[in-house]
C-alpha cells in the first residue's frame, strides 16, 4: 500500500481527526481532547493520508518503559487497505525509539478486526476492563519485550508482508 503517507498530527489537522472520531466511535472525544493531548510531550499522534485526505490516525503515550497506545481510527471507506498496519508501525517505532520496551492498550471485545491487527503485532489479552466503553467491555492487551530480536523478526515481516502488497 505505498499510497499511504504517516505523518505527525498538526493542530490544523484537529477538525478533520474530530470528524472522522465521530464517524468511527460512538462516544468521541471531542477537539478540545485533542489539542489537549497535542500539547502533552508525552504524546505523540500521527495521521495516516491516501493522497491528500487523512483517512486515519493514532496516537501513543510514552510512560517510562511502557507505550500506551491511546487510540486509532480508520475511516470506514479506507479499511482492508492495510492503514492499520502502517499506523501500527510507525507507533512501534515511536515506542522504540523513546526506549519502550513494552506496549499496552484496549479495544473493544466486540472488534474483531483491530483485535487481529493488534494480535499481528505481538498483542496478548490481559485482562479486561468492564464498561470501559460505556456500553461495552475492553480487551487490556499487551506486547512484552518489544525491544528484543524476536520482536524485531515480527516487525520485518510485517513490513516484508505491506511491501508485497503494494
Amino acid at each position: 500500500m505505498s499510497g499511504v503517507r504517516i505523518r505527525e498530527m498538526t493542530v490544523a489537522d484537529i477538525p478533520i481527526v474530530a470528524a472522522l472520531e465521530r464517524v468511527v466511535y460512538p462516544q468521541p472525544w471531542s477537539m478540545r481532547v485533542f489539542y489537549d493531548e497535542l500539547a502533552l510531550d508525552s504524546r505523540t499522534y500521527i495521521v495516516a493520508e491516501l493522497g491528500d485526505r487523512i483517512v486515519a490516525y493514532a496516537g501513543l503515550l510514552i510512560v517510562a518503559e511502557d507505550a500506551h497506545v491511546t487510540t486509532v481510527a480508520v475511516d470506514p471507506e479506507a479499511r482492508q487497505r492495510r492503514v492499520g498496519t502502517h499506523l501500527m508501525i510507525h507507533l512501534v517505532d515511536r515506542a522504540l525509539a523513546s526506549g519502550a520496551r513494552h506496549l499496552t492498550l484496549e479495544v473493544r471485545v466486540s472488534n474483531e478486526a483491530a483485535r487481529q491487527l493488534y494480535e499481528r503485532f505481538g498483542f496478548s489479552p490481559v485482562g479486561l476492563r468492564k464498561n470501559y466503553y460505556r456500553d461495552e467491555d475492553a480487551l487490556v492487551m499487551w506486547a512484552i519485550d518489544i525491544d528484543t530480536d524476536d520482536y524485531a523478526a515480527r516487525l520485518s515481516a510485517i513490513r516484508a508482508a505491506l511491501e508485497e502488497a503494494a
